[in-house]
């Protein structure tokens, strides 16, 4: 069962039995008039580059990914470097990118601690040789993408039915906590917020002796706090305190390796309350924006908890809202892995301005 309905919406054309990243056949390119209004879609981590050239579709005007690269930012001294390999071997150059990058914008550079290298606007605009370049925060234009999901595309972690004209919450732990409404019509619209900076909420017991070793019990604590990556590690030692314990992993994959393996106590338990937690965050901002539309889980890092979220203690404390508890049994969650959704996600944006 498809979690979501697209609203109404075309799917975004993405011919996925062919090799995005191979150089463009002719046959593939609507002519002179597509190629002309063409431009780049850029989604900018601090691991990886996804890089997309986009052409209105002629028939539907929708975005339409013709060729698409993946890169590995650590071996690259910048940006402009990425976007001219991909120029280069495409054999393309439009005169326009849209970038999607964590962070904001200060005086014409963006400001991500995470990033590789510095992204300077006009700096890229003379190396690049861009006219013109948009810049949008990642996360919201990952949540651009959600009308065109596919059955393929989602893994149903809670069952339920997606009312069509519904509001979808879009939530992604990553270097931080993303949190997105996207609100169905013509044209959509996309709301980021701050619910992660909501304060956790812990329950009697083990949990609060958890969040007690997360920060001053009179003092505050996010549910970014934890629920992130950054926020895994600070569970983990959390958990190994609680417990009396060594905490013997560092970095937060190897502590979802150990716990998808069963090979350290420690690091099942901080999986098993990150799952708990998680449920219910998603739970209180479905409940908070009327999320009739399902609540969307993005990002790598949950796919590969896609088991554990599906078989452990997410779905009970999602459900588990009191008089609430109805509308969350038949509001539908699920995980779509990034891929080249923000990169499709940055495009629709930008041709809906």
């Amino acid at each position: 069962m498809m979690p979501l309905s697209d609203g109404g919406h075309e799917a975004m054309q993405t011919d996925r039995a062919t090799d995005l990243s191979e150089p463009i056949p002719i046959s593939r390119l609507d002519g002179r008039d597509s190629m002309a209004s063409s431009f780049l879609a850029a989604d900018v981590g601090g691991t990886h580059a996804r890089i997309g050239l986009v052409v209105p579709h002629a028939a539907t005007g929708r975005p339409d990914l013709i060729a698409y690269r993946t890169y590995r930012c650590a071996e690259y001294g910048s940006l402009a470097g990425i976007l001219g390999d991909f120029c280069r071997h495409h054999a393309v150059h439009p005169d326009a990118l849209v970038l999607a990058c964590a962070g904001f914008v200060d005086r014409g550079a963006v400001v991500n601690e995470n990033l590789a290298w510095p992204i300077t606007l006009e700096q890229l605009k003379a190396d690049a040789g861009f006219a013109s370049i948009d810049v949008l925060n990642d996360f919201e234009a990952f949540a651009h993408a959600v009308g065109h999901f596919g059955p393929r595309d989602a893994v149903s972690i809670v069952d339920g039915t997606a009312d069509p004209k519904g509001a979808v919450v879009v939530v992604g732990p990553g270097t931080g906590l993303g949190a997105a409404l996207w609100l169905p019509g013509r044209p959509v619209r996309v709301l980021h917020t701050e619910a992660g900076q909501m304060e956790l909420a812990a329950r009697p017991g083990i949990e609060q002796a958890i969040r007690a070793e997360l920060g001053p019990v009179d003092g505050y604590v996010s549910y970014e706090h934890v629920l992130s990556g950054p926020g895994l590690r600070r569970l983990y030692r959390a958990v190994a305190a609680v417990r009396c314990a060594h905490a013997s992993l560092a970095d937060p994959s190897e502590i979802t390796a150990a716990a998808l393996a069963g090979t350290d106590a420690v690091a099942m338990e901080t999986v098993d309350y990150f799952c708990r937690w998680l449920g219910a965050f998603c739970g209180d901002v479905a409940v908070a924006f009327n999320a009739s539309g399902g609540v969307c889980l993005a990002g790598g890092f949950l796919a590969r908890l896609a088991s554990v979220l599906r078989a452990g203690p997410f779905a009970e404390r999602f459900m588990d809202k009191g008089v609430m508890r109805s509308f969350l049994d038949s509001t539908p969650v699920f995980v779509v892995e990034h891929g080249q959704w923000g990169v499709l996600g940055a495009a629709n944006w930008r041709m809906s301005q």
